[in-house]
Formats: structure tokens, sequence, C-alpha cells
């Protein structure tokens, strides 16, 4: 059952909204790159905590593009930048530095900002995290996101894209579940259905997060073709924004995908974690505790992730 093999990893991700393991194809972090590491061949900063090292680079570096390993586990050469303010978007939380991806990740957050902006009261997206200049670990917040191909699009409806950085800074997205979320709120707009749905039709879309009642509600509304709802995958805490992810790019040799979704449209399952928010099961007394998971460091990245950083 769902919601049995994410119990353990919710606990964890209640206040944070994401979770970085990488048991199953259902989870957020992906699975983990079967590649070689840098291992000591990173010198002195072989066991220096990956984040610290990504985080403190503010530039791309000077190559092809190109994602190296897994979701939760790699990083990003020759990330481009999405400009922090354009005709449908705005970029949030300009001081994370957190405007950079692959450029397919780029170009579907410009598309998608431009559909969202034929929705009534929306004049474009909001556009939250992506990676870093580097991808790679980040200092706070997310475990995946490393390798340039997520991003989070608020739930907040834009009415202007004039927002200054100070103001990018200050405004809040909104949340749309009601009972813990079970169920979406008053706020929840057949637009916010059609923006997510837009984004699951990109075929380059491997995956989109959002909060199990938000995918009941589209199950429930949706009368026309329902392929795209295998993309929409129930998580906990993805209620102020949804998460887009992107596959591996064709031809990107050293990243890896996750296992596709499971066949269906998912509802099902869905409606089995709404039931489950509703009357939870009681606890399993011979359910494994959960191992404490260890900080990256560089030598456990990808080896093309040494290049990524020194360049």
């Amino acid at each position: 059952m769902i919601l049995t093999r994410l119990l353990t990893c919710a606990a964890l991700v209640l206040t944070m909204g994401s979770c970085g393991g990488d048991k199953s194809s259902n989870d957020i972090g992906g699975r983990s790159a079967v590649l070689p590491t840098i291992g000591s061949s990173g010198g002195a900063l072989s066991n220096v905590q990956a984040k610290k090292l990504f985080g403190a680079k503010s530039f791309a570096s000077p190559q092809s593009s190109a994602p190296y390993g897994s979701y939760a586990k790699g990083c990003l050469a020759g990330a481009e930048q999405l400009a922090e303010t354009g005709p449908t978007w705005q970029a949030m939380r300009l001081s994370r530095n957190r405007n950079w991806g692959h450029p397919d990740l780029i170009d579907m957050v410009k598309k998608l900002s431009a559909k969202a902006a034929q929705q009534p009261g929306w004049a474009g997206i909001y556009v939250g995290d992506m990676s870093q200049a580097r991808g790679g670990p980040m200092l706070t917040g997310h475990r995946s996101h490393q390798i340039g191909l997520d991003a989070d699009i608020w739930m907040l409806p834009p009415k202007t894209l004039s927002l200054s950085r100070a103001q990018r800074e200050s405004i809040s997205s909104i949340s749309m579940r009601r009972a813990s979320g079970a169920y979406v709120n008053s706020s929840w707009t057949r637009a916010h259905h059609e923006i997510i749905k837009a984004a699951a039709e990109d075929p380059r879309v491997e995956r989109i997060f959002v909060f199990p009642g938000a995918k009941v509600q589209m199950c429930n509304d949706e009368k026309g073709n329902r392929a795209y709802l295998r993309k929409i995958r129930p998580w906990y805490g993805h209620h102020y924004h949804f998460h887009v992810r992107l596959a591996c790019p064709a031809g990107a040799r050293g990243c890896t995908n996750q296992t596709p979704p499971p066949a269906g449209d998912g509802c099902a399952d869905a409606r089995e974690w709404q039931r489950n928010i509703l009357n939870p099961p009681p606890p399993n007394p011979n359910a494994p505790k959960p191992k404490p998971q260890r900080e990256l460091v560089l030598a456990d990245l990808p080896a093309q992730c040494k290049s990524v950083l020194d360049n």
C-alpha cells in the first residue's frame, strides 16, 4: 500500500515538504545513481559536505549542459539561469540563487508560464526553487533538485509580475489543502487543475508531486483524457507549490531516471491515501525504525561532479 511504504518518510517531511530517500520509484528523491563516484579523487575535499561546496558556487560551470547522477545525488554542468523576470513569470526568493536548471527545464518553465497566463486570474507563474548554479546538494531544504531537472511552481496566482527583489523575499504562497491534505480548500480553482495538467502533458515531464487531496480532486474533475494523471504523484507537503520533474534528456549519459510511475491513472492509490489521512491506520509495531540519513560528502557524488565543481 502506498501509505504504508511512505509513512517513515512522511514523519520527516511534514514540516519540510520534501524527502530525499532513494528507496522506491514513488520516492521524491528517485533512485540512487549507480555510477562511479568521486571517492578519494576529491583529495582533501573528499569528506567535506557536498552542500557546502556546491552551495558556495554562484555561477554555472563553463561546460556543455549535462545532468550527472540522480535527482537526490548528482550535479549539473553548464546550467542555464532563468531570467529573474519574464513576460509571464517571476523567479522568487532570489537570495537563494536557485533559479538555475538544464536548458530543457528553463524551456519548460517558460512554456508553462505562457499557458498559465491564459488562465483567468493568472498573469503567469511564480517560480520557486529550481537548482543551484552547479546543482548538487543544497545548503537548506530539498534533498532532490540536484541535477537541474526539478522546479517548484507556486500555487499563488500572480496578479502582478512587477514584484521587487524585496517583495519576492517577503511574499508567501498560499496553501491549497484542507483536513491535513485529504481535500483541497476553497483557494483551489479549475485554473490550478489546468496548469498542473499542462505541465504533465509536456512529454519531457516525468512526474509532478502534489498533496494527496489535489490528486484526488483532479481525478474527480477530469472528464476527458486521463492519461496525464499517471504523472501526478501524491506527496506530503506539496500544498504551497507543485513540483515538476523532467526525465533525463535524450542522450544524457550519466543521468539516472526514476522507474516510470505504475500503469494506470493512480487515482485508486490517491483515494486510499486520502482515506488513511482521514482515518489513520494503527501503527505497525514491527515497522523498522527509520535510519538517519547521512549528509552527502563530495566523495559520494558521481565522478563527473568533480569537474563540474572545479571548472
